[in-house]
């Protein structure tokens, strides 16, 4: 992978009220990486990620973007230059069809026949979804949800997806087809992924990298090969 990170966290720390829930945790995201972060409930997880995306706001350090200062931007702006985040349960619009969700992830995108190109992309990877076009989203099943929402953050054309939780709630073999998806999309547009996952068995069989977060600190890092030869690591922070 390459050395240059397109995602740097540094020393960043946020919390709810007196509650400090992420406490100086660094990272570094390599380009077209894919990155698992792990951890207990509570851990910090979901934190991280609404932090990063500028869906809330740090007490103090550092987020950069291809070396450009984030920490202090709005969501908006993330999602304009490239770096989106699909939220645990995927946050689709339940009242709205297949066709308008996907429609308004690709609002950022300029030109009409580029915003076309993606939803054929999108529909290509996820055929169930050109079959469940005029259908309300409310109507999905919990697999094709998380494929919508895939979908959906999929036609901002993004450079960095953090996705919190894809596999919640899923049969294995839809878990499968999202995260197969995700290394067919690595492989072939070098998009850089940060996965939150409970399932870290499985996270750390697709990644390259882990973060291993308790109490709101990193405590271990490393490849995920490291990380799932060290019993003793995983006896204490992931449970099996």
């Amino acid at each position: 992978m390459p050395d240059e990170p397109i995602l740097s966290i540094e020393e960043l720390t946020a919390g709810y009220g007196a509650v400090t829930a992420l406490d100086r945790v660094t990272m570094r995201i390599p380009r077209g990486s894919i990155c698992a972060v792990l951890g207990a409930n509570g851990a910090g997880k979901t934190t991280l990620l609404r932090t990063v995306s500028g869906l809330k706001r740090a007490a103090s350090g550092r987020v950069l973007l291809d070396g450009a200062d984030v920490t202090r931007l709005g969501a908006e702006h993330h999602v304009r230059h490239g770096l989106v985040h699909v939220p645990e349960g995927g946050g689709v619009i339940v009242e709205l069809t297949v066709e308008e969700n996907l429609r308004l992830g690709g609002l950022w995108r300029p030109g009409r026949r580029e915003r076309a190109e993606r939803r054929e992309e999108v529909l290509e990877l996820f055929p169930r979804l050109r079959e469940r076009l005029t259908a309300p989203a409310a109507t999905l099943s919990g697999g094709e949800r998380q494929m919508l929402a895939l979908g959906r953050a999929l036609m901002a054309r993004p450079r960095v997806l953090l996705l919190d939780e894809p596999s919640l709630g899923l049969a294995p073999m839809v878990t499968r087809k999202i995260m197969r998806t995700l290394r067919e999309l690595r492989a072939a547009r070098g998009l850089t992924v940060v996965l939150v996952e409970q399932n870290a068995r499985s996270a750390l069989s697709i990644t390259d990298h882990g973060f291993v977060l308790n109490q709101g600190a990193v405590v271990v890092s490393g490849t995920s090969q490291r990380l799932l030869a060290d019993d003793r690591m995983r006896h204490a922070y992931l449970g099996f």
